[in-house]
C-alpha cells in the first residue's frame, strides 16, 4: 500500500470518521489484495477505500443504505466480471461476520465494480 493511501485511512480514523475497527479491517482486506498482486495505490483503490469504509460505518450506525436504480444496470457490467462478484461476496461475508454489518446487495454490487476495475489494472 502506498503512503497516500495508507494516509487516506489514517485520516479517516484520526477525524473519527471510520470506528477503528473499520479502518482495521479494509486495511486487511487491502492487504490481502495486495498480497495476491493487486496494485493498491491511492490511484488505484482510493475511491474503493472510502466507499467501504463508509458503507460499513453508515451500517455499524444503523443508518440504512438504500438500494439503487441502477442495480440491474451495475449487475448487468459485473456479468464479465465473476471473480470481482465472488471477491465482493466474500469481503461482505467477512464484514458481517467480523464487524456485524450487512452490505445490501446493491453496495456488494458497487463493491465488486471497484474490484473489477482493479483486476483489470492487473491484467490490462
Amino acid at each position: 500500500m502506498d503512503d497516500q493511501l495508507a494516509l487516506r485511512i489514517q485520516l479517516f480514523r484520526d477525524s473519527g470518521q471510520v470506528r477503528p475497527q473499520v479502518a482495521d479491517f479494509v486495511t486487511a482486506e487491502l492487504t490481502a489484495l495486495i498480497d495476491e498482486g493487486a496494485p493498491v495505490t491511492e490511484e488505484t483503490a482510493g475511491m474503493l477505500t472510502s466507499h467501504l469504509m463508509m458503507a460499513l460505518t453508515r451500517l455499524l450506525d444503523g443508518e440504512p443504505i438504500e438500494e439503487f436504480s441502477t442495480d440491474e444496470q451495475v449487475a448487468a457490467e459485473l456479468a464479465d466480471h465473476p471473480a470481482a462478484v465472488e471477491r465482493a461476496r466474500r469481503i461482505a461475508e467477512r464484514a458481517e461476520s467480523e464487524l456485524g454489518a450487512a452490505l445490501p446487495t446493491s453496495e456488494i454490487n458497487f463493491l465488486a465494480m471497484h474490484l473489477a476495475v482493479l483486476a483489470q489494472r492487473v491484467t490490462g
